[in-house]
């Protein structure tokens, strides 16, 4: 008799667990069609062979003085983040291309190959040649240094100059989160994507982005102007997590490559970033190619795009020719900085995990 009601318990434990992963599942498809509705495309899809790219494509004004700027976001990310920043400030100065990286935003994941910065790197390569832009500046912020570091390996021919903001590009102690791990996996991998993870997500949406920003205080319509809750959607989640989980094999075979690059190029970071190392990482990229200026700001947290944007125009301004002072911008950021300082609660997601 045992064994027979230990069969129906497990049975009857069974379909509970079905029927609660698909009101889970349910409840996370009307959470990512909500989700949408807040926030837009206002892109457009291009084809890049076989599936397509999003892409926010703004023409150069009249009086133009800057080469066409191609932006490429970080982790967790789409294209209306580094367009929050940079859009207005230089609509008219240059031909702008913020970019959904393959699987983020409203941009088809493609093909395997896209799984690694390189990958992405050559999707990219293809939206210009698409978009009608021979060569730009490659602007590419936290893993979006990555893809740019590559895409400064692979199409030098298309590069005017690279910038990295607070960028993720060298192989790291430690590891990532155990979530990227887990949402990226075989199996269990889709299954945690489709119930749980959005719904963990917004539970922690607000601290999570308040420690992108630390030290330096988060915008306050940063989460409805940018749209971050975008990545919690089932597939979106899982490219992403396939994205960081593999970033650390990824860099470790390709970052011996970035002394390749020859165009110019800044590297911006502050000492007081709370996802990224950037002793290594950026002090990595100003060791790695040749004639590279760091930036190095002191209380600058992981967005230099939106704390100190003005030291990045002039940065895009000095690759073209301008003469600017990045350092003195720096030095006199700092105390602004200082000023403003803030101490948000909480655990930090973060790429150093175990530091």
């Amino acid at each position: 008799m045992l064994l027979p009601r230990i069969g129906l318990v497990l049975l009857v434990f069974l379909l509970v667990l079905i029927v609660m992963l698909a009101v889970l599942a349910i409840a996370t498809q009307i959470r990512a069609r909500a989700i949408e509705a807040r926030t837009p495309n206002i892109g457009e899809l291009t084809d890049v062979g076989g599936y397509s790219l999003n892409a926010l494509h703004v023409p150069a004004g009249p009086e133009a003085d800057l080469p066409p700027i191609v932006f490429i976001h970080g982790a967790s990310g789409n294209l209306r983040d580094q367009a929050g920043a940079f859009l207005e400030p230089l609509r008219g100065r240059a031909e702008l291309l913020f970019v959904d990286r393959p699987g983020h935003g409203y941009s088809e994941r493609g093909g395997p190959e896209n799984d690694t910065p390189d990958g992405q790197a050559n999707a990219v390569a293809r939206l210009m040649e698409k978009k009608g832009i021979e060569r730009a500046i490659i602007v590419g912020h936290s893993f979006g240094g990555a893809i740019t570091a590559s895409f400064g390996v692979l199409h030098p021919d298309k590069v005017e100059g690279l910038v990295f903001l607070a960028a993720a590009t060298h192989p790291w102690p430690g590891g990532v989160d155990w979530y990227y791990h887990l949402a990226s996996a075989p199996v269990i991998g889709p299954i945690f994507c489709h119930t749980l993870a959005l719904h963990a997500g917004m539970m922690r949406i607000e601290a999570a982005t308040d420690h992108v920003f630390a030290p330096n205080p988060r915008p306050e319509t940063y989460l409805e102007d940018t749209g971050p809750a975008l990545v919690l959607r089932p597939s979106t989640f899982r490219s992403n997590a396939k994205d960081v989980a593999g970033l650390h094999a990824y860099v470790s075979a390709f970052a011996p490559r970035y002394h390749e690059i020859a165009k110019p190029t800044v590297v911006i970071t502050g000492d007081s970033d709370e996802i990224v190392l950037e002793e290594i990482h950026s002090k990595g990229l100003a060791r790695d190619i040749a004639g590279s200026e760091l930036v190095w700001i002191e209380g600058l947290g992981h967005k230099p795009d939106y704390i100190v944007t003005d030291i990045v125009i002039s940065a895009l301004e000095k690759i073209a020719g301008e003469t600017r002072d990045l350092q003195a911008m720096a030095r006199s950021v700092e105390p602004r900085l200082a000023a403003t300082r803030v101490e948000p609660t909480g655990a930090a997601p973060s790429l150093q995990a175990g530091q």
